[in-house]
């Protein structure tokens, strides 16, 4: 924003909130600024500005106001599956988020950027005996959050109708369908035999048919009272068609699919091998004994390190990092499809990665045996861990061995024999005291297992496989967490504008509802804005089976991580200053952060500038959010798909599952070896009637009285998958109904 329109925009917040100020329109706003009309001032675009931002509101016959002086509401609006809403204040961060009921939403879908006006404030609800929640009703969609929409085709009587995806866009839009589809049909080719294709291409021929994946593109919806309707711009295929699942995540989260001709050709002009020319003024490591871990199924490497034992005590760790700045210059063809892109998206498929494959997988990637510039971190400390030298350093390495998390976890639990098995215990030794200390200091232990999904050739799920963060993922983490603290604090005191990992202290109220529901599992807690107690708390539900519940409870009571431009702190690490340093082939923060590590000779550049660092710092947070949701609802749909399987087999697998909550319609359980939570109804009960305790929240059956109590135990198969709703029913497995079956562990 330029200084004139700054001021501009100061101008009309001064006008608007003057004691006698009335609503004006933009003709009357013009002339009050001493212009007979606003066009040469940027008025109009500024007003859109301000609308777009939250700091203004337009109410009938376009006037404008503040708007807290009319009860109004600016932010995004999460839309639940049942209708109802919560829209977020984006100018009040304190403030509870707004409930929205269906019948006042409006014509807004989730997602969109609303203007709401509260209708009952949170004194008037908790008069009601509410929570104290306030409620709006939507009066203006500022931004519509997607013009188009994936779904499923179906037909009624008298209209062809998609169903969406996503659940949370409650409406089916009606369509009309042409002979031909307009624009031609797309299919993932890797996954898809030749003979399938020749049948796809028939079917785009004749058009889409019922029950395949669609796009649609949306047409302005002006009345609840009848549904969206829409045009078909990309027929996906059949929903049951190999890779048609991954491609609808891909299209309904707008993800791309392949890189422009000019990023592919500015990619190809990068050499391969690196040349010595390369190297000229680098410090030359390619004699130390580096190593990378990562992932068995990953295909980029952008960190290694090494770790010795210092003379006296205490030891040297070196953190080396993909150099990506050598090859990637700011405003390249490279660097404008990474910055756009924010970060690479990990789906169970496939990888949708920041960089071409060239620099991902290939010059970037620090492969063993061979030459790769890095960007290095070394840090001396003490006995107790403390950091007390830290030094940077533009590198030349050449690793020794690429370990996956497996191979390393075994080495750790054996002793050493050779090299490789005396460095990887002494980096251990390092990061044990290392985590050991962040945790005295107040980091939360927030860690979740993480569940892959593995695909046969055709992309079916045969395999849901629990994934530790076990001492070798511990290892690897704790080092990167110190390179990417040293970083921060090294560029904060060098006072250069650059990109900060922050997550921001909670709000109260959040944390006291959080409060109510952990009381509610008979679990003794305190205050949780004291940092000690939340860490007291998540030490005492640790293993327990509500533990995996309880977390995210307190997830969705914490505010987001994000980027910014200033070193506001990570609550979550426990650390002031914070930044992303250490993964520059998958997130464009990363790059950001080494081009002002390596400014130290050109400070002009490396400063740059602080309004596009902001912009880029929100650019990225929303994209990161994007690629977060499509690869959780991504494994979430391989899931459902997994157990679908399963209930079509003759002989399902057997699961063990903890049941987290009883309800007076069926039990809640969660099946911690692949952390998925579903459903086992009332009905399903079939050996006893079975009645709802509500003050020992416990079903307890009539007859037997068999109780099934928070925590419980139990084998459960697969009864019911809403592909849908995205939910699993389950049923309880009997020891006396006969032959054994297979339990997955």
């Amino acid at each position: 924003m330029t200084p004139k329109t700054e001021q501009l925009k100061q101008e009309i917040l001064r006008i608007l909130s003057a004691p006698k100020y009335r609503p004006l329109d933009k003709t009357e706003l013009a002339k009050v600024l001493g212009r007979k009309s606003g066009v040469r001032m940027g008025l109009n675009e500024t007003l859109r500005e301000l609308e777009r931002s939250g700091e203004i509101a337009r109410i009938r016959k376009n006037r404008y106001v503040l708007p807290s002086e009319a009860d109004l509401v600016t932010g995004l609006l999460h839309v639940h599956q049942a209708g109802y809403a919560f829209l977020s204040q984006e100018n009040k961060p304190g403030e509870q988020d707004l409930y929205i009921s269906a019948d006042n939403t409006g014509t807004a879908m989730h997602g969109d950027r609303v203007v709401a006006r509260i209708t009952r404030d949170e004194h008037y609800a908790r008069a009601r005996g509410g929570t104290g929640r306030a409620e709006g009703r939507v009066i203006r969609i500022l931004q519509r959050a997607h013009d188009t929409i994936v779904g499923t085709l179906q037909q009624s009587r008298n209209f062809f109708y998609v169903v969406p995806d996503d659940p949370r866009i409650v409406h089916n839009v009606y369509v009309q369908i042409p002979p031909r589809p307009p624009v031609a049909a797309v299919y993932d080719r890797r996954v898809v035999a030749p003979e399938e294709e020749d049948r796809r291409s028939q079917t785009a021929a004749t058009g889409a048919r019922i029950g395949d994946k669609v796009v649609v593109r949306l047409e302005a919806w002006e009345s609840r009272h009848v549904n969206p309707e829409g045009e078909i711009v990309e027929i996906l295929g059949p929903a049951s068609a190999p890779g048609v699942d991954m491609l609808s995540i891909i299209r309904k989260y707008h993800l791309p699919t392949e890189f422009p001709r000019a990023v592919i050709e500015a990619a190809e002009q990068i050499p391969e091998t690196i040349g010595a020319e390369l190297c000229e003024g680098r410090e030359d490591l390619r004699d130390q004994f580096v190593v990378t871990i990562d992932p068995d199924d990953a295909r980029d490497f952008d960190d290694a390190i090494n770790v010795e034992r210092l003379p006296g005590g205490g030891w040297s760790l070196g953190v080396h990092i993909a150099d990506v700045a050598s090859y990637v210059t700011p405003g390249s063809e490279l660097d404008r499809e990474a910055r756009q892109r924010g970060n690479s998206v990990y789906l169970p498929d496939r990888v949708i990665p920041m960089l071409p494959e060239r620099l991902s997988n290939g010059v970037c990637s620090l492969r063993p045996k061979v030459d790769r510039l890095t960007h290095s971190v070394f840090i001396q400390f003490s006995k107790d861990g403390q950091a007390r030298k830290v030094r940077f350093a533009r590198t030349v390495i050449r690793s020794a061995r690429r370990l996956t998390y497996r191979e390393a976890f075994a080495i750790l639990q054996t002793e050493p024999s050779d090299e490789l098995g005396e460095r990887l215990h002494v980096a251990w030794e390092l990061a044990s005291v290392l985590r050991r200390r962040r945790f005295e200091q107040g980091s939360l232990e927030l860690d979740f297992p993480e569940v892959k999904v593995r695909l046969d050739s055709e992309g079916k799920p045969i395999l849901l496989e629990r994934i530790e963060n076990d001492e070798s993922h511990q290892l690897i983490e704790e080092f990167m967490l110190a390179a990417n603290e040293a970083v921060a604090l090294e560029l904060k005191n060098r006072l250069i504008p650059v990109i900060y990992r922050v997550h921001e202290n909670p709000d109260p109220e959040k944390l006291a509802e959080y409060r109510e529901l952990v009381l509610s599992y008979n679990y003794k807690t305190g205050d949780l804005t004291h940092r000690a107690e939340l860490q007291r708390l998540l030490a005492s539900f640790r293993g327990k089976p509500e533990e995996q519940a309880l977390k995210i409870g307190l997830l969705k009571s914490l505010k987001r991580a994000r980027y910014a431009p200033q070193p506001l702190g990570h609550y979550g690490l426990a650390k002031n200053n914070y930044t992303h340093f250490t993964s520059p082939i998958r997130r464009y923060a990363d790059l950001v952060v080494h081009r002002a590590l390596a400014g130290r000779d050109n400070r002009r550049q490396a400063r740059g500038d602080m309004g596009q660092m902001s912009s880029v710092a929100e650019h990225i947070s929303a994209t990161e959010r994007v690629a977060a949701e499509a690869e959780i609802d991504a494994v979430k749909m391989k899931k459902l798909e997994f157990f679908q399987r399963q209930m079509d087999a003759k002989d399902p697998q057997i699961f063990r599952a903890s049941v987290l909550e009883a309800k007076n319609f069926g039990l809640v359980v969660e099946l911690p070896d692949v952390l998925l939570t579903g459903l086992i109804h009332i009905s399903s009960l079939t050996d006893d009637f079975y009645i709802f305790n509500q003050a020992q929240r416990q079903l307890i059956g009539r007859q037997s009285r068999r109780r099934f109590s928070v925590g419980d135990e139990l084998r459960v198969h697969v009864a019911r998958v809403d592909l849908f709703k995205r939910q699993v029913d389950f049923a309880i497995v009997e020891e006396a109904r006969g032959r054994k079956r297979r339990v997955s562990r």
